[in-house]
């Protein structure tokens, strides 16, 4: 009985990791940076982890934000393995595993959103240097082309510290500090909808293979079938899978 009842714990435990592989591999990743963010100098360095603030339309979650006397660091981690295409300007990056494609949103678009997000609660500190670092495991192989700061953990700490200019006074870089403790969102319930919310906007949409552009639902003569936002331009059509 004891042995069975084993074997069904360790069966739903796997499938239970299927499920919510991407969020434990993603709480992992961030776990392992805010561990690295220890070493740096307390004296110049605050770290705060896991920052929501509310916006106008929602709120934004950012994963590592470090204020300290050389400016504003906003660090976004992807704990991704593979290898990983991507540009500044585009909407989606790849994930390349064997020949297994994935696509995710940008990662440099999104710590912008969460620059923006900062200004608008910073708004007292109108000329704050931001610098915005998008951090990878060692896992993931980069083939990005790129002109901001898209950098293994490994180099993380030493991406921070090429920054030595003082920018920011200690009593500047505190009250900073506290107002970002102070304004962070801990309410589950808020949490648990910015998820989903940010699910539905960042995850990839159907696009023609043409142009493209996304790909929408259209009613025909023959019933609904899939075409080219772009028509008449573009003409492309599929029919809608059962």
């Amino acid at each position: 009985m004891f042995i069975k009842q084993l074997l069904i714990l360790v069966i739903l435990l796997l499938v239970l990791y299927r499920v919510f592989r991407p969020q434990i591999k993603g709480y992992i990743g961030e776990k392992i940076i805010a561990f690295v963010l220890k070493r740096l100098d307390k004296e110049k360095y605050t770290v705060i982890n896991d920052v929501m603030v509310e916006v106008e339309r929602g709120t934004s979650q950012i994963d590592h934000v470090i204020v300290s006397n050389f400016g504003v660091f906003v660090v976004e981690t992807k704990n991704y393995s593979g290898w990983i295409f991507g540009d500044d300007t585009s909407r989606y990056w790849t994930q390349v595993i064997y020949k297994r494609k994935e696509k995710f949103y940008n990662p440099i678009r999104q710590n912008l959103g969460h620059i923006k997000a900062l200004k608008k609660v910073l708004a007292d500190y109108p000329n704050l240097l931001y610098i915005p670092i998008v951090v990878f495991s060692i896992n993931a192989d980069l083939k990005t082309k790129t002109s901001n700061h898209v950098v293994y953990s490994t180099k993380l700490l030493k991406t921070i510290r090429r920054y030595d200019e003082s920018v920011i006074s200690d009593t500047e870089k505190k009250d900073i500090a506290q107002r970002l403790t102070g304004l962070n969102i801990r309410d589950r319930a808020a949490r648990r909808t910015h998820v989903s919310d940010i699910k539905a906007f960042t995850e990839p949409k159907e696009v023609c293979p043409r142009c493209g552009q996304a790909l929408v639902t259209r009613a025909g003569k023959y019933g609904k079938f899939i075409g080219c936002s772009g028509y008449p331009k573009c003409r492309f059509t599929a029919q809608i899978k059962k």
